[in-house]
């Protein structure tokens, strides 16, 4: 995973609820911690599977949430703006969206 290259920006739109998504974030690692414990116990297939999807829907969620935020605050900020920026921003977004439509 890449770093954004957008550092110059001063407020995240996700910044009012970075608690959230932090608590989110630390939750799905707890998850995958555990995929590796049922790993290393040799659990059923079924039932590593079962946690990998519910691993999968959490880091989706998160992900959908992201791109609202990110289409809500920055996008439209960029909109207001217009010119070059804009057209950056929805190129930023609808390449975030293909990535997210492939995963």
């Amino acid at each position: 995973m890449t770093m954004g290259s957008h550092e110059h920006h001063s407020e995240r739109g996700y910044m009012h609820r970075q608690d959230d998504y932090l608590k989110r974030l630390r939750r799905i690692e707890g998850q995958v911690r555990g995929l590796q414990r049922m790993v290393e116990d040799e659990k059923y297939c079924i039932d590593i599977l079962t946690q990998v999807s519910a691993v999968t829907k959490a880091l989706q969620s998160v992900s959908l949430a992201l791109l609202d935020e990110h289409l809500n605050h920055c996008l439209t900020q960029a909109a207001a703006t217009g010119g070059v920026e804009a057209k950056e921003k929805v190129k930023e977004a609808s390449d975030a969206i293909a990535r997210l439509v492939r995963s």
